[in-house]
């Protein structure tokens, strides 16, 4: 389990106790919490998504997101980075998981779905957490909620929700059958072989055939004038005051020392552990000496400008702290001026301010920062005739796309129509759940298509593999033996039931969705 192999100092019973509750509880922490007068749809306050009329309160979503959020973390063993949480859509899942629970919940009434009592206790007893010698053990099940910080009300109300939702999934999936056509369709699907005839065309391979006017170009420019912008550009005039310059007028009690030796306890970790103040005093003293006088240099810096930024003078600014004023040329965030290469800080707040604005301090760790901008360039789009060779190029490499998309399709209509054309061949091949096809390469929606086809026939519409668009037709398709399916099918059917089961129960969900009148506040999961 997650447990063991972290190697937590904390028990590993309660460990992996907690993360096979979470893990269980997935499908009714949605539900539980917050509860409202029917079960669901709870709270006070503002609304995450109303549902029919019913609201999902924002408690009830915290709590879905936390607690999703809390499971990968476990899963992974790790903090979630905010790149990871956005790519796996943590926030649109708890809100998804908060609809369809709700949905489904409403619709078990409809079907006369309830759960007894003795439901609720069975499937509790039945959880391997609460049993000691294979069998249930109350204390045992006292002990894990009580370690987890949950009721035994909270926990049974859960599962009584828990045990609905299995009732009404379970009874759209029973509802699902493999018929026989099914087993004999993924039966040749998986045991013919094909060859398919194609024609492919790359952008590469029309762009020579792309002619285009002033006028096409103006168009593309217009319509992808951001592409075409100059960056903007700044010059500056700047004083950098080094701390370290201050430094040796800068005095510390031996308060100061203690406090800052307290509050950075973690800097003097030694092979043995944190080291005593006495061993580490000089240290001590030289970093708070540094922390001090940045502190003190950074406020008279600060106060400096703010004495004097209305006047926009720099230099009066500089004779004030005794620093000289320096200067650089025009410069673009991605082309800083050398002298303030790495200071990114800087060249930000360089970028904000407008001609002759005073602005900072800025804190770096080459020290503090009062900036002027001395001249500032906008970002403009260049007229056609300074950038046409760029736009050309570009507009030429979307022109060539569009118009390999279009030679296809034209190609895939006349396959379709059985039109004799030049092709190629793939040569024989099986079903791949990869996509592979040879000469073609990974075409997994190719694929899917063209083994539901028969000889001949052709999808009608092209594909897109990598840079290429392919018109396809089945040019031959060898049947496997119809006796080995007639003693396989019922095999077949059983391995095809789940599959087919979760199909009816996402098509379930989905037809729930559409007759709903569900509004979302987007604000909640939006990414930032």
């Amino acid at each position: 389990m997650l447990s063991i192999m972290r190697k937590q100092k904390e028990s590993i019973i309660i460990k992996i106790v907690f993360v096979v509750i979470v893990l269980s509880f997935v499908g009714t922490i949605f539900l539980v919490w917050g509860k409202g007068s029917d079960g669901i749809g709870g709270g006070s306050g503002g609304y995450a998504a109303k549902v029919n009329g019913t609201r999902i309160s924002l408690e009830e979503y915290q709590s879905a997101y936390q607690r999703i959020r809390g499971m990968y973390q476990q899963i992974y063993g790790q903090s979630i980075p905010p790149e990871m949480e956005k790519m796996l859509g943590l926030k649109k899942v708890a809100l998804d998981g908060l609809i369809d629970n709700l949905l489904a919940m409403k619709e078990a009434k409809s079907l006369g779905i309830k759960v007894s009592k003795e439901d609720v206790s069975a499937s509790i007893e039945a959880m391997p957490m609460f049993q000691k010698d294979g069998k249930f053990s109350f204390d045992q099940y006292q002990q894990v909620l009580k370690s987890n910080r949950m009721t035994p009300k909270d926990f049974e109300e859960g599962q009584e929700s828990e045990v609905l939702l299995k009732k009404v999934r379970q009874s759209i999936k029973d509802k699902a059958v493999v018929s026989d056509a099914d087993a004999l369709a993924q039966y040749k699907k998986e045991n013919d072989r094909l060859e398919l005839e194609y024609v492919a065309y790359a952008p590469s391979d029309v762009v020579a055939e792309v002619k285009l006017t002033d006028a096409e170009l103006t168009d593309y420019l217009q319509k992808h004038a951001d592409e075409f912008k100059t960056p903007e550009k700044a010059a500056l005039s700047y004083i950098l005051i080094d701390p370290a310059a201050q430094a040796a007028k800068t005095t510390v009690s031996e308060e100061e020392i203690q406090n800052f030796y307290q509050k950075n306890i973690d800097r003097w970790q030694g092979k043995d552990g944190i080291m005593p103040l006495a061993e580490v005093k000089e240290k001590v003293k030289g970093e708070a000496i540094k922390q001090k006088t940045a502190k003190q240099v950074f406020e008279l810096a600060a106060d400096t400008l703010y004495k004097n930024i209305k006047s926009g003078d720099l230099a009066l600014i500089a004779g004030t702290l005794k620093q000289k004023v320096q200067e650089t040329a025009l410069f673009t965030a991605n082309a800083p001026a050398p002298s303030l290469a790495g200071e990114a800080a800087v060249i930000k707040k360089a970028l904000e301010l407008k001609q002759g604005e005073l602005g900072g301090p800025v804190e770096t760790g080459r020290g503090i920062y009062i900036l002027k901008a001395k001249e500032r360039k906008a970002s403009v789009v260049p007229a056609l005739a300074e950038i046409k060779g760029a736009v050309e190029e570009k507009a030429r490499g979307a022109a060539a796309i569009e118009l390999a998309k279009k030679k296809a399709e034209e190609a895939a209509k006349q396959l379709s129509a059985k039109a004799a054309i030049k092709t190629q061949a793939t040569g024989s091949f099986g079903y791949s759940a990869k996509g592979d096809v040879p000469a073609i390469g990974a075409a997994t929606e190719m694929v899917e298509a063209v083994f539901k086809l028969s000889a001949a026939q052709a999808p009608g519409t092209p594909f897109k593999v990598g840079n290429r668009w392919y018109a396809v037709r089945v040019k031959s398709r060898t049947e496997a033996p119809k006796a080995q399916f007639d003693a396989t099918r019922e095999e077949l059917k059983k391995k095809m039931l789940p599959k087919k089961q979760d199909d009816a129960l996402a098509e379930w969900s989905k037809g729930l969705r559409e007759k709903a009148k569900i509004e979302i506040n987007q604000a909640l999961i939006a990414d930032k």
